[in-house]
């Protein structure tokens, strides 16, 4: 009965800032490890970045690195604040949960995850 809601999704020019955001409807967070996805028509779904629950540990993506940054809050939200945002950014962004593997650092493959989101378009304009 997990449902991941995502906003903050919209148009931006390139070298501009948005943050996503991630709630959880009818659950929480808590103890979860969470994630953040992006698919570009006709490409693959990508990973972006990651977050542990266990000391809320960090794994980003090298092409968003240095950029963007996830966090997460102790109660059911988890953040993607993206700046210095680039055309190549533009696609539609998911809001994932892992609920067994939640201390792993490193975990990329979106079919491993449990739960997700209904994704938010982001468009970088040039």
């Amino acid at each position: 009965q997990v449902q991941l809601v995502e906003s903050g999704g919209g148009l931006v020019q390139a070298g501009g800032s948005l943050r996503l955001s991630c709630a959880a409807s009818g659950s929480t967070f808590s103890r979860w490890a969470m994630a953040w996805f992006r698919q570009a028509p006709g490409k693959e779904r990508e990973f972006v970045a990651r977050i542990t629950w266990s000391g809320s540990r960090t794994f980003y993506a090298d092409s968003v690195k240095g950029r963007f940054t996830i966090s997460r809050d102790n109660e059911n939200t988890v953040y993607l604040q993206m700046s210095s945002l680039k055309p190549e950014d533009t696609a539609v962004y998911y809001c994932a949960a892992d609920s067994l593997w939640s201390g792993v650092l490193i975990r990329t493959t979106a079919s491993t995850y449990d739960y997700w989101g209904q994704g938010t378009q982001v468009t970088v304009s040039s």
